[in-house]
């Protein structure tokens, strides 16, 4: 891999690579010749690197900017970043399909009371009358940045996935609610789901789909609800470990969600299991504490598939793992 950003009067002091994808920092500062930064790296192990470049001016001032020298760009939850893709990576063929399934939106405003505050969930259901409802968090964005509305109209409309509803819930105080928050669980049972089931005319428990705290947070709240799920697609998500993810201990909740994996990892009671897809990028910090997560559900009875994709911790990789991984989960559970 190989960046270039022209300074033929060298106004800058510095330039360096910001990434996410597992290169070591000693790795990322550029060099300076003939009126040229340059960096030139080994390829990880993704087919797709997403990236920005920070500059170091002389007073010491720092900003970071997309490569003006690629065109590139792909969206993000903290804006546009320049993205390489390289020759063995392909969009994933339901991107092409058209979304012929009839179907239609609406929003509902739910009171969270346990945790002092409202969601919005934004609701597709298609015309045939179902049941079934996948339930995501971090709605808002995996629609908008990993097309999650489109993918279940067309691949319902290409008879790839059964007829289901899909709930894109929005994340309110993700830090907080997120990182494995009994009230925030309690409220997604006593309150979220009750207000979508009368909704939708429904009782069967839901496939639950999250990524990153979304994730954990979908799994916590299996854990301490399991009557309210069918199965989990879980992405990237923050299973913290001390051994793996000390780095992470800045993070205002990290000593809760270390607690809650803890007791996870040395459970002997029995939480009813249920099929549990986990994907991960092989790029990722998050691959180590997956990996784990994944080991010990299987111990526990729970029916795993542990993906590991060639990507990093991003929404186009989670959206390039929907299928087949999502596929194959939604017609195992609904058939």
């Amino acid at each position: 891999m190989a960046f270039r950003l022209v300074d033929p009067q060298r106004r800058l002091a510095g330039v360096r690579l910001v990434q996410h994808a597992g290169i070591p920092g000693e790795l990322l500062d550029f060099s300076y010749e003939s009126g040229v930064w340059q960096l030139v790296l080994p390829r990880p192990p993704i087919w797709r690197l997403e990236y920005k470049l920070a500059l170091l001016h002389p007073d010491g001032g720092t900003e970071e900017i997309c490569d003006p020298g690629n065109p590139r760009r792909v969206g993000g939850a903290f804006g546009d970043k320049s993205v390489l893709e390289f020759p063995d990576y392909r969009e994933p063929a339901w991107l092409r399909l058209t979304a012929t399934t009839p179907g239609t939106w609406q929003e509902l405003a739910i009171p969270v009371p346990p945790v002092h505050g409202e969601l919005t969930a934004r609701v597709w259901s298609p015309a045939e009358p179902t049941g079934h409802v996948l339930l995501a968090h971090d709605g808002p964005e995996y629609d908008r940045l990993a097309s999650l509305g489109h993918y279940s109209a067309a691949m319902v409309g290409a008879g790839a996935v059964p007829p289901h509803h899909l709930v894109l819930l929005t994340p309110g105080e993700r830090n907080e609610w997120y990182s494995a928050n009994p009230a925030y669980s309690y409220a997604l049972a006593a309150d979220v789901l009750p207000r979508l089931h009368r909704l939708l005319d429904t009782t069967e428990p839901v496939v639950g789909m999250g990524a990153s705290l979304g994730g954990l947070a979908m799994l916590h709240a299996q854990r301490r609800y399991p009557a309210a799920f069918a199965a989990l697609f879980l992405q990237s998500s923050s299973f913290f470990v001390p051994r793996h993810d000390r780095m992470e201990s800045g993070f205002r909740r990290y000593l809760r969600i270390v607690r809650f994996t803890g007791k996870l990892h040395r459970a002997v009671e029995k939480t009813p299991p249920v099929p549990t897809v986990l994907t991960c990028g092989l790029a990722e910090e998050n691959l180590h504490n997956n990996r784990q997560m994944a080991e010990t559900l299987r111990r526990q009875g729970y029916p795993v598939t542990m993906a590991e994709v060639p990507d990093a911790h991003n929404y186009t990789g989670w959206r390039d793992a929907f299928d087949p991984y999502l596929t194959e989960l939604l017609r195992h559970v609904w058939g």
